[in-house]
């Protein structure tokens, strides 16, 4: 029998995946099932294009970097405007249901953990919170270890003619993105000097704005939706979402900008 749209999309199969929990079925619930199940699809797209992106970089492949990151900028923009749907989901609807989600909570994201991870944003006692030998924490402990897009991006640095500092390159992986003035200089030489890789620096900010624009929105919807309650799950809610606003994934980018 042919290949058809259902069966290459296992559609069967995923459509069967929006179960509700509360019974009689919360209408609400719906909506934020589907809306998280998608935003798991989106990171596992951007860690797969990031991962892509570390070798373009460390390859010196300017334009399939280009092209990737214009796709990361791209579906970041998606995030952020998922939340506007979510946000018609009052709080009386979220209430409906919200005590059948019991110990889940978006805190156990693995895969937004990885993407933190990969992009520089290390913090090892993340992994306290996952389970010993599960594929989550895994996946997480190899993240953790492995050289994060910024080591990657010193490496196409390196190619162009920037010193990267030496105790830059053999700094422990596991730690998170620092900014080094060294670098910042090297930008600024870039920018003024090479105008195709200044193209590839402003991509870079714009994903980075992305990020922190849905944080952002993202502590809001969450203030909007419970106010400062804890979290599903005893997790911290707003208070800890709020923490992380206002921490860029490339912070020499935005050292930088006053010097033009």
């Amino acid at each position: 029998m042919s290949l058809t749209y259902v069966k290459y999309l296992k559609l069967d199969q995923l459509l069967k995946l929006q179960e509700v929990r509360s019974s009689p079925p919360e209408h609400d619930e719906t909506l934020f099932i589907v809306i998280h199940q998608v935003y798991e699809l989106w990171f596992k797209l951007l860690l797969h294009e990031f991962d892509a992106i570390k070798r373009h970089l460390s390859a010196g492949d300017l334009y399939a970097a280009l092209a990737a990151f214009k796709r990361t900028r791209t579906v970041m923009k998606t995030l952020v405007g998922q939340v506007d749907i979510l946000e018609t989901m009052t709080p009386m609807s979220f209430v409906a249901f919200r005590d059948r989600l019991e110990t889940a909570s978006g805190f156990q994201s693995a895969q937004f953990r990885e993407l933190e991870f990969l992009l520089g944003y290390k913090r090892a006692d993340l992994l306290d919170k996952m389970e010993r030998g599960t594929p989550e924490r895994l996946r997480l402990e190899r993240r953790l270890k492995e050289p994060s897009l910024v080591d990657h991006f010193y490496d196409f640095l390196e190619r162009r003619g920037v010193a990267v500092p030496v105790e830059l390159r053999q700094r422990d992986a596991t730690l998170p993105t620092e900014p080094d003035e060294t670098v910042q200089e090297g930008l600024l030489r870039l920018y003024r000097t090479q105008p195709d890789a200044g193209i590839l620096l402003e991509l870079m900010t714009d994903f980075d704005e992305g990020l922190q624009e849905w944080r952002y929105r993202h502590v809001k919807m969450v203030e909007r939706t419970i106010g400062n309650k804890r979290g599903t799950g005893g997790s911290p809610g707003a208070e800890y979402l709020r923490g992380t606003l206002f921490r860029p994934i490339f912070p020499d980018l935005w050292a930088i900008r006053h010097q033009f």
